[in-house]
């Protein structure tokens, strides 16, 4: 059966949704406030505690999207993304340049992953 479970949920979204064995998490924000590189870890930090509350880790995660409100801010990003991501587990990853929900978030970043 596709079984599809859905955690932390409001009349908007969903903050993990899980079907069968693959994890979709919401995009996942920074503190207004703190620049590109603080938003970045902030944004992993959530990640990786919502993979860890639907059964999995961020060594399981097989695809990546990452928004920047400012494509000049790859770099910051990336020193942060590099030193988070495990070795040898780095998934498919996308990012892109966008207009985020308000012009204080820098980055946003969404994860599909496995279960365990």
């Amino acid at each position: 059966m596709n079984k599809i479970t859905r955690i932390k949920t409001s009349n908007r979204m969903s903050q993990i949704v899980i079907h069968n064995d693959t994890i979709y998490l919401a995009g996942q924000v920074g503190i207004i406030g703190d620049g590109v590189a603080e938003q970045t870890k902030t944004c992993l930090e959530k990640v990786e505690a919502l993979l860890n509350e639907a059964g999995s880790d961020k060594t399981r995660i097989l695809q990546s999207t990452i928004w920047l409100d400012n494509m000049a801010d790859f770099g910051k990003m990336n020193e942060v993304w590099d030193a988070w991501i495990t070795p040898g587990t780095s998934p498919a990853r996308a990012c892109g340049g966008a207009k985020l929900a308000t012009t204080e978030y820098k980055v946003e970043v969404i994860v599909i992953a496995a279960r365990k």
